[in-house]
């Protein structure tokens, strides 16, 4: 659950030299975005719904395999083919860029935040 933040800003980063921002607001209108992938010429999934507007929204992102897909809300707002992701070994960052930089900061509220090493249903 994510309330408030801005463009540019990242609900949860991965934590390395090469790491990602797993869930982030893009920085142009604030709307759901990922960056973990699987190829150099993968780019980013970015969804058309805004998640900076000052409202509650449960932000939720799922791999099965071949698919990467963004919810918010129990919705499906964006989703892709992603054969591959890049395995993540260091910790994460909540509510942090990458690089901490601190513009990537998360200035909203975020509260009950899961990880799930399984399927669970949206």
């Amino acid at each position: 659950w994510i309330q408030g933040g801005a463009p540019g800003q990242v609900v949860i980063s991965q934590m390395s030299s090469n790491g990602v921002n797993c869930l982030s607001a893009d920085s142009l209108e604030g709307c759901l975005m990922t960056e973990l992938k699987g190829g150099r010429r993968s780019g980013p999934l970015v969804s058309q719904t805004i998640i900076t507007d000052g409202n509650w929204h449960r932000v939720g992102f799922t791999w099965d395999g071949s698919n990467r897909i963004l919810y918010v809300d129990d919705v499906l707002v964006a989703e892709d083919t992603q054969s591959n992701l890049a395995g993540a070994s260091a910790g994460l960052f909540i509510g942090a860029s990458r690089g901490l930089e601190p513009d990537g900061f998360w200035s909203g509220l975020i509260d009950d935040v899961r990880i799930y090493g399984r399927v669970v249903a949206p």
